[in-house]
């Protein structure tokens, strides 16, 4: 199993316990807004990221940290959440544990997040057009979009669903066209 495999398995118990904490406490759309401060906080700042993955720093040290951080900006159920995994040495899993628990979050509420790869920015009715489209593909009621801008996809975009790839792009299609002709290479007459 590859580190990031063995990660994920590890994050999935904790951020299944938190789910249903939030969930017990009627606080889940709290919790996910403040899951996703934290997770920017985490993303824009590298010293505070850094700081919580060093080993040489005490459990009370961070402890002190998140509370002078966090008290008054979230839910009392994150700040033990953060806590526990301080304690229990799993801090720098938190990025990991926050998609997870976002992914649990979304299939209780039954939205299906659909990650864009794409070229170009996508306009206002360029998105609703794709949340309509993934509704009627999926039968769900509410489609959330993670757009990522990449470069080197050639016109066209790639829609990822859980499991599914839609691949519209360019390259990709011809990808599998050089993967047609080396397979149909390969067979002997």
């Amino acid at each position: 199993m590859s580190s990031q495999g063995f990660m994920s398995k590890v994050a999935i118990p904790y951020a299944e316990a938190l789910v249903e904490s939030a969930n017990n406490a009627s606080a889940l759309n709290e919790v996910n807004q403040d899951l996703s401060l934290i997770s920017e906080i985490l993303e824009e700042s590298k010293e505070l990221k850094t700081f919580f993955f060093n080993p040489l720093i005490t459990t009370e040290v961070k402890k002190n940290v998140v509370n002078k951080l966090f008290a008054d900006q979230v839910h009392s159920l994150v700040i033990r959440f953060l806590l526990v995994l301080i304690d229990r040495r799993r801090i720098t899993l938190l990025d990991i544990i926050i998609s997870k628990y976002l992914e649990l979050v979304y299939q209780l509420q039954s939205i299906v997040v659909a990650e864009i790869l794409t070229p170009i920015i996508l306009t206002d009715i360029q998105q609703n057009e794709l949340i309509s489209k993934i509704k009627d593909i999926t039968n769900s009621t509410t489609v959330k979009l993670v757009i990522t801008i990449e470069p080197t996809l050639i016109a066209g975009f790639i829609v990822k669903i859980g499991s599914k790839t839609i691949d519209t792009s360019l390259y990709g299609r011809l990808k599998h066209i050089g993967a047609y002709l080396n397979s149909a290479s390969n067979i002997s007459i």
